[in-house]
């Protein structure tokens, strides 16, 4: 049952999670009020979570499988001289120092070819698709004694 929960729901998660406070306090970690934008796309291959976070690098971003096979996405700011000397924020809608979203996995995700890459301001996670042959061979019989 948790299986097909975990399935059925890691889209809706990620769509929710800025509506429900609850789930926003405890799945994610935030500098301010401000979080990255999260795009979710599907094609019939793969998956692809696209994070936008203007002004950040390879560097500053942490993205992982977690021990329960979930989607972990981290990003952190590392250099915090941003301005020169004698400047000044007057306004600041995009300052992440700090950013943590889990994602459920749904079950068809090829955990061992995930990657990411940064271009233009853009973390990409691309998460291959198995096919029903590869899931159906992972599949096994247990043996009742």
């Amino acid at each position: 049952m948790t299986l097909v929960k975990r399935n059925l729901n890691w889209l809706p998660f990620i769509f929710n999670d800025h509506l429900n406070d609850n789930m926003l306090s405890t799945m994610s970690q935030f500098a301010g009020n401000t979080a990255p934008a999260i795009n979710v796309k599907e094609n019939a291959a793969a998956y692809t979570v696209e994070v936008a976070a203007p002004g950040m690098t390879r560097e500053d971003f942490d993205v992982r499988i977690d021990e329960d096979n979930d989607l972990v996405i981290s990003l952190e700011r590392k250099n915090e001289g941003e301005v020169n000397e004698g400047e000044r924020f007057l306004r600041r809608e995009f300052s992440y120092s700090q950013f943590q979203q889990t994602m459920i996995l749904p079950d068809d995700v090829d955990r061992e070819r995930v990657s990411a890459k940064v271009e233009n301001g853009i973390l990409s996670v691309m998460l291959p698709k198995l096919t029903k042959e590869q899931i159906q061979k992972a599949q096994r019989s247990i043996a009742i004694q």
